[in-house]
């Protein structure tokens, strides 16, 4: 439970202003935030005892050029007391994930991981990727560093085993079995070519690897395979061969497989220059299931202890703590790091920085993947300034583009019509900020592509004004790229002098002749068109950025044509969802007979009550 501190009236800005706060205080637990004068969060704090933490910035020497310069911009403050300070160290990182305050060590890429699940929804359960919330119910494995670590588990999980990956709706409508089972992949429960029984034992033997008892799964296989090469079933032992090749892969791809280590995170930090990348390893049911750099953003005089116990505050936020944590550096409040995780998790989270044995083999690699890491990304981050620059330089610029928006439209022929937007700046691509805009616009003729980029900056220009209306929160472009030539750009200029952003640089890229790539001209109001040199590497930059562009709004406007290819009526009946669409489906067969059903048989289908079955046909009879 927290309370708040009033804030009193801001006067005099530095040490002057936080001196005044102390007679408010006392010595609670807590959480502060320091302002600046355009009430702007510069950093957030955690205290066992906030007057005496307070009182510490309110010196007017000791401190390193880092905090005597946020101490300086400081021109307000604001409280949170809480009962423990534990309760103040779990408050502390959710606002700064939250605010992101400049100060603070600050964890930039911080997406879900993904997990394997192994549905418990149907008599033979599915083999799954999952990402988000678990609320569907089944066993959740994981987590996974990537995408590409789980699809890479299942593949060889599916050979192995032979469960199905195929939805519910897909394995009820099948009459014969489908390419999977044709490649050994699938053991074919669709169409009854394995029993239930035998089923969930391959079930329970896939679990059984996931929890990490591979070695019973192996001795059973190849006891499996003598006893039908003894019996002369050559066919069937060199399929169960196959399947132990197949777990042989799956256990040498995952590489590390620490005999001592259960289940752990292996944390480790490497610092240079100001920047830092912090590697992460998932050790689940002693293998290794992937590993993630983070690049957090810090500055110079900040030490490793800062920078791993903001990360790992930041980092559980919103995940669950694996049993241990294992750091290639000590942090400063460990015991209550671990107290915190620990309340989070329901269950003991240990935490260690071995000095030897395998924990420590383990944290030498992870830090020795961060110094690569960080080594590349430094070189990226060289060479990505060099071509900002020579933005600036070949469009007139007046320094290098800090936030570069690129749009882009697609459709067929005025159908499932999107818009999409890409931002890059000084680190590459900034994904985060990637926006995809489905087209409304009633009136616009089917194609008109004037049409629908007008509609795309107008509604991106009007949520800038409304969220950002003082230019100060980095959500602003430096300059904006549109694919197109001289209409284009024209139809652009019109909505930014229509909201007063005419101030912001725009360039209109089209193909030139005979639309080859090398020869593309670049449009801007007022001026000539004119083209870059055919090996200028601020070519292939504007290249890149197009074609990334042009990626990201194929691939939103395939999601949305696929989705509405899937799409039936059923979608709009309130209280209808996706299993009881199902069956529908099932015991009518299409949606179109669903609609001419009368109210008789829809009461007659599983899972749909008298008054669901009402609703579902006054839905359809008075649309007549």
């Amino acid at each position: 439970m927290t309370s708040d501190i009033e804030i009193p009236s801001a006067g005099p800005t530095g040490h002057a202003c936080i001196q005044s706060y102390l007679k408010t205080l006392d010595g609670s637990p807590g959480v502060y935030r320091m302002l600046d004068a355009q009430a702007r969060v510069l950093y957030v704090g955690k205290a066992r005892n906030l007057r005496a933490r307070v009182s510490n910035y309110a010196r007017p020497s000791g401190h390193s050029g880092r905090i005597a310069r946020m101490i300086s911009e400081t021109a307000s403050m604001m409280f949170l007391t809480t009962k423990t300070e534990t309760e103040a160290l779990l408050l502390e990182q959710n606002l700064i994930k939250q605010l992101k305050p400049k100060y603070n060590v600050l964890l930039r890429d911080d997406k879900s991981f993904p997990n394997i699940l192994v549905s418990r929804a149907h008599g033979f359960p599915q083999i799954k990727k999952h990402r988000g919330a678990k609320k569907e119910k089944g066993s959740y494995y994981g987590p996974f560093a990537s995408a590409g670590a789980v699809n890479r588990t299942l593949s060889q999980l599916q050979k192995v085993f032979l469960l199905r990956n195929c939805s519910d709706a897909m394995f009820e409508s099948r009459s014969r079995p489908c390419l999977l089972y044709q490649i050994k992949r699938c053991s074919g429960p669709c169409v009854g070519r394995i029993s239930e029984a035998d089923y969930a034992e391959s079930v329970r033997d896939a679990e059984r690897f996931l929890s990490g008892r591979s070695t019973q799964i192996q001795e059973a296989l190849a006891a499996q395979m003598q006893e039908a090469s003894d019996a002369m079933e050559f066919e069937k032992a060199a399929a169960l061969r196959d399947r132990i090749r197949a777990l042989t892969t799956v256990q040498s791809a995952q590489g590390i497989n620490p005999r001592g280590v259960t289940e752990a995170d292996v944390i480790a930090l490497h610092l240079e220059n100001g920047q830092a990348c912090v590697q992460v390893f998932f050790i689940r049911a002693h293998q290794n299931w992937g590993n993630r750099d983070f690049y957090p953003r810090v500055g110079n005089e900040i030490d490793a202890a800062e920078v791993l116990e903001a990360f790992i505050g930041q980092f559980y936020d919103g995940k669950e703590p694996p049993r241990q944590l294992i750091l290639s550096h000590p942090i400063e409040n460990e015991e209550l790091m671990a107290e915190a995780l620990a309340t989070k998790a329901g269950r003991k989270v240990e935490i260690l920085v071995p000095q030897r044995g395998e924990k420590a083999e383990l944290v030498a690699g992870a830090a020795r993947n961060a110094r690569e890491s960080l080594a590349r990304k430094m070189s990226e981050t060289a060479t990505q300034a060099k071509l900002l620059s020579g933005m600036a330089e070949a469009f007139d610029l007046d320094g290098p583009p800090q936030r570069i928006e690129v749009y882009d439209n697609s459709h067929i022929q005025g159908t499932n019509a999107v818009g999409g937007m890409i931002v890059a700046g000084p680190e590459g691509f900034m994904k985060n900020s990637y926006r995809k805009f489905n087209i409304k616009g009633d009136d616009l003729t089917p194609g008109d592509d004037f049409g629908m980029m007008k509609e795309v900056l107008t509604r991106r220009f009007k949520r800038l004004l409304k969220e950002d209306p003082d230019r100060d929160q980095g959500m602003w472009p430096d300059l904006l790229l549109i694919d197109g030539g001289a209409g284009q750009v024209s139809a652009v200029h019109e909505i930014m002098e229509e909201y007063g952003v005419e101030d912001i640089p725009m360039v209109g890229v089209a193909k030139g002749v005979d639309r080859d790539h090398g020869k593309e001209e670049f449009y801007r109001i007022g001026k000539r068109p004119m083209a870059l040199r055919r090996n200028d590497p601020v070519l292939y930059f504007v290249q890149r950025l197009r074609d990334e562009a042009h990626r990201f709004a194929i691939g939103t406007h395939r999601a949305k044509r696929a989705k509405a290819v899937g799409a039936t009526p059923l979608d709009d009946v309130p209280g209808v969802g996706a299993t009881r669409k199902r069956a529908l489906l099932a015991h009518f067969g299409s949606a179109k007979a669903v609609s001419r059903a009368n109210l008789a048989d829809l009461k007659a289908v599983d899972g749909v009550s008298d008054k669901l079955a009402e609703t579902i046909y006054d839905f359809f009879h008075e649309r007549g």
